[in-house]
């Protein structure tokens, strides 16, 4: 499974909210200035991620958006799900030579995508903000970095 943009700016986004450890709303313009995306289409998918109810805005000169729960309380899984991206296995042609229309060998091969899929599914819920987080100080931390982060 490849990531979309779209996933893969939802979660930069979002993380981006995790790493800034301040109560405040942050602009679209400074999220998308400290993880290079575009503004118009970061403005997009905070809003699908506040419909799913990820983030929260508010309105005015020192407003933005929030994380609506705790970066333990938000998965992978919600935040792709949230722009669109889907985890879901491909269906294998299973036109065959035979007379039933399918092989055996070909819904074999189905039912072990689907299982693939299931998996990896549950590993995306699994995965929370909190751990990239986390993943991301580490990493920091071995770079000697300052504080400011980009995913």
């Amino acid at each position: 499974m490849k990531w979309t943009t779209k996933g893969h700016y939802s979660v930069k986004a979002l993380l981006d909210l995790a790493m800034s450890g301040t109560q405040q709303p942050a602009s679209v313009r400074a999220i998308a200035q400290r993880q290079n995306i575009p503004a118009p289409y970061l403005e997009k998918l905070l809003i699908d991620m506040r419909q799913a109810g990820l983030v929260r805005s508010r309105r005015g000169a020192h407003g933005g958006y929030q994380l609506t729960r705790t970066p333990r309380e938000i998965s992978l899984a919600e935040i792709l799900e949230a722009v669109g991206d889907r985890i879901e296995a491909q269906p294998v042609d299973t036109r065959g030579d035979n007379d039933s229309g399918e092989l055996a060998e070909d819904w074999v091969m189905q039912a072990v995508w689907q299982r693939i899929a299931m998996r990896l599914h549950q590993a995306l819920q699994d995965i929370t903000l909190e751990d990239l987080y986390f993943d991301a100080r580490s990493w920091q931390a071995a770079q000697t970095e300052a504080t400011e982060f980009v995913v």
